[in-house]
């Protein structure tokens, strides 16, 4: 989707530490990105900063981008564009900051501004792994076709994104989240704190019982893969702790939206480590209170990274059934089923495309 489109949109990726620009044109990249310091204690120097970096954007260009689009932490909201409440990297904005209508102001253009997990799963919806399933779908000879998608950035925090029959879902309060969902093992205790790169530093200190380890998630996963030295047992235990508590926040998403799941962020990297836990908690079953078994997820789950899987979800369990009082047959496949997918465009560029593709889809509702 928008492969072919000529329209130009500027972009920026907004870190705590720096601000990089950049300008998107069918999807891709056009101009080299253009770094300056985010300066985000002082509100002033801060929006000062973003504009000059715009502008720098502007002047490469030989035409006028058409809208500006990027993500921002929240708190926030998006739909009206301000920024404002309790932001960890961008203090100055916590009195609020109508920083879309600043920016709209200043060149001209329409400003779009998302949540980075929103802005992901959009742009693994129309660019990246949802298209590319049901393409592998079709050509493993499937009718099966799917619509929606739940991404999931695993990194410093545990972002959600949700997009519905090709349209993001926005909450009526922009505040589509996940990270606040009670972990699994500890119900009084945020997910977060199971998921993102800090859980994976901390368990690997408890089963190595070593918390002044100082190593980082990359580390842990060479650790695990047997090409650094350190305790193989309790790496793969961290990556495997973060598998069981994402299951089962994932889980409960993955029942109430009825899509498929993709997985983006620094900590993806060590999939092959988060996977089987992640899965095997998405099997699990629960009981009614009479003894009856149900299962934690009523679909079936499969890993869309492993090529067998992939061919059985791909084939499901097709029957003929009869048309009442007609010597005629519909097909019905009765297996229901999700999926489980890493990110090959990986979350920086997911979140770019997300970014241009909104930004053109709200500019042709116009």
């Amino acid at each position: 989707m928008y492969k072919n489109d000529n329209r130009i949109v500027a972009t920026l990726d907004a870190g705590g530490t720096n601000f990089v620009f950049g300008a998107m044109k069918a999807g891709e990249f056009i101009i080299d990105p253009v770094s300056v310091p985010s300066m985000a204690h002082d509100l002033d120097l801060c929006l000062q900063n973003m504009v000059n970096g715009f502008r720098q954007v502007f002047d490469k260009l030989d035409e006028k981008p058409v809208a500006i689009s990027f993500a921002f932490p929240g708190p926030a909201d998006y739909p009206n564009g301000i920024i404002g409440g309790y932001l960890p990297n961008f203090p100055s904005f916590r009195d609020g900051v109508a920083l879309g209508a600043f920016l709209e102001k200043q060149f001209g253009v329409p400003v779009f501004i998302n949540n980075d997990g929103d802005l992901f799963a959009y742009g693994e919806a129309l660019c990246g792994a949802l298209p590319q399933i049901n393409e592998r779908l079709r050509e493993l000879g499937s009718t099966k076709q799917y619509k929606n998608l739940i991404g999931y950035t695993l990194g410093t925090g545990f972002g959600i994104g949700v997009v519905i029959d090709g349209r993001l879902n926005r909450g009526d309060n922009s505040c589509v989240e996940t990270f606040c969902l009670r972990h699994r093992d500890m119900p009084d205790v945020i997910v977060e704190d199971g998921v993102a790169i800090r859980a994976v530093c901390r368990v690997y200190g408890e089963k190595s019982g070593n918390m002044e380890h100082g190593l980082t998630p990359k580390d842990i996963c060479e650790i695990a893969d047997g090409k650094r030295e350190g305790d193989r047992d309790a790496a793969r235990e961290a990556f495997a702790s973060l598998g069981r508590v994402a299951g089962a926040a994932i889980a409960t998403a993955v029942t109430i939206i009825d899509g498929l799941v993709v997985i983006g962020g620094g900590v993806s990297a060590a999939s092959h480590w988060i996977m089987p836990a992640l899965l095997e908690e998405m099997h699990t079953k629960l009981r009614t209170l009479t003894g009856d078994e149900v299962n934690l997820v009523q679909m079936n789950v499969y890993n869309l990274e492993d090529d067998a899987e992939f061919a059985e979800f791909a084939k499901g369990d097709v029957q003929k059934v009869k048309v009442y009082g007609e010597e005629r047959y519909v097909d019905y496949d009765s297996r229901k089923r999700t999926g489980i997918a890493i990110s090959k465009l990986g979350a920086s560029k997911a979140v770019s495309v997300g970014a241009y593709a909104f930004a053109l889809s709200e500019l042709d509702k116009r």
